[in-house]
């Protein structure tokens, strides 16, 4: 085992820092499962918002917002980060204030829309922030040849912990079901559970990873919000030299729009216009977990051998069945298949992505340029849940059209991936280094 951690990390780096970056996955992961996918998401919608035709538009706006926000200050925050060596630090502050704001929820009750609405906005915006700082470690971590099992640990690591997480709130909501509690009883309790696991996993995190950068030396640039709007503009203009590596953040756009939708919409979805009840939604979305775990861990693998566009088009081309199958769901049964089938796909284009955009990055800026891929990706997570939303209620609850609308997402992420050349972007990251 050891010559082939060895092989895949870069010279220095410790396998328990490793292990402490993937355990940040692991940590932040039963946020996403429990709160925008299986449990709050659909309690938001049907419980808090009382299941009016305007309650999925608003959820998605929410997401939109914190989404807009990480979108506007992350590139600033990166660079900050690079020039004081400080993504770790960043990282600690941005978890502290997921998990207390994650815990917040728990007071959210029936027809308390605007506080849901809030602290939805306030702890997305905490979980994009640390989602975006920890992928900005993988280059240090990871020798290029071995970007995409090294993310892939990372990512099939992170379902575990999603898995972990929701099995814990599954196993507490059965029970209070056994004792006549209704949602606005139990849910409160999941999200102290998950705001628990989410910081107890992330002390892992703390202890073993290591801030490989070191301060910059030049002069320091003068904070603030008007200053991290100049950092951003810069980055993204000295972005042109990193033509692939654009080209592949239009392509996230499109395709993590999809995803994006697949994650925050699943539950409500299932619920919504399957019938499923709150209980099967989870063991749903644990079973989509244990499909997202093998995508990830063994599409890393595929992605190193078969080629990193390659694999990721496979991924983008799969998504596209995906949607179909999603929309001609009639039954339970054809569900649960979509749902396995989203899985292995939604592990391994995440990872794929990332790995992508990990190659072709300057090493000497990763938080910063990171930022801007944090920035793609945000914007995505924008307008597909949006775009959603918008279907929804402009036809008066058609889930099914806006599911099938999805679809030319991932079809658009294909034409947009054609251009990618990853060599040549990886070309020019290593001749920014010699620079």
């Amino acid at each position: 085992m050891k010559p082939y951690f060895a092989d895949s990390l870069n010279p220095g780096v410790h396998r328990r820092e490793l292990l402490g970056w993937a355990m940040y996955d692991f940590a932040n992961s039963g946020y996403t499962t429990v709160v925008i996918t299986a449990v709050f998401a659909a309690y938001f919608v049907g419980g808090v918002a009382g299941g009016a035709s305007w309650a999925t538009l608003v959820w998605t706006i929410g997401l939109s917002i914190s989404y807009a926000i990480v979108m506007l200050t992350m590139p600033g925050l990166g660079a900050w980060a690079d020039r004081h060596a400080a993504k770790k630090r960043l990282l600690l502050m941005v978890t502290l204030g997921c998990v207390a704001s994650t815990a917040a929820m728990a007071w959210v009750q029936p027809g308390q829309v605007a506080l849901g609405l809030v602290l939805l906005v306030i702890s997305n915006t905490f979980y994009s922030w640390g989602e975006s700082l920890t992928a900005a470690f993988l280059p240090e971590l990871a020798r290029p040849e071995a970007m995409g099992r090294v993310s892939g640990w990372g990512w099939a690591l992170g379902y575990v912990g999603g898995m972990l997480t929701l099995g814990v709130c599954l196993a507490y909501v059965l029970s209070a079901q056994a004792r006549q509690e209704s949602a606005a009883q139990f849910v409160p309790v999941t999200m102290w559970i998950t705001a628990a696991i989410y910081g107890l996993a992330a002390s892992v995190t703390f202890a073993l990873l290591k801030e490989h950068a070191r301060p910059s030396l030049g002069e320091d640039h003068p904070a603030g919000y008007a200053a991290h709007l100049l950092r951003m503009r810069q980055a993204w203009r000295d972005s042109v030299a990193y033509a692939d590596f654009r080209q592949l953040m239009a392509c996230a756009v499109a395709y993590q729009a999809g995803v994006a939708v697949a994650i925050s919409l699943a539950a409500i979805y299932a619920e919504q216009v399957v019938g499923f009840a709150p209980q099967e939604t989870m063991v749903l979305i644990f079973v989509l977990n244990i499909a997202a775990f093998v995508g990830a861990f063994v599409f890393g693998h595929v992605q190193d051998r078969l080629g990193h566009k390659r694999a990721l088009g496979l991924t983008i081309a799969g998504w596209i069945v995906t949607c179909m199958l999603a929309a001609a769901s009639t039954t339970k049964g054809l569900f649960w298949v979509a749902a396995a089938v989203a899985g292995v796909f939604l592990g391994s284009s995440q990872s794929a992505g990332r790995a992508m955009a990990g190659l072709m990055v300057p090493p000497q800026r990763l938080a910063e340029f990171f930022g801007l891929w944090t920035f793609a990706i945000r914007l995505a997570s924008i307008l597909g849940p949006l775009s959603y939303g918008l279907i929804t209620w402009v036809t008066s609850g058609n889930h099914r059209l806006a599911i099938a609308s999805t679809a030319l997402l991932f079809v658009l992420g294909l034409w947009l991936l054609r251009p990618v050349d990853v060599a040549r972007g990886m070309a020019a990251a290593l001749k920014a280094t010699r620079q």
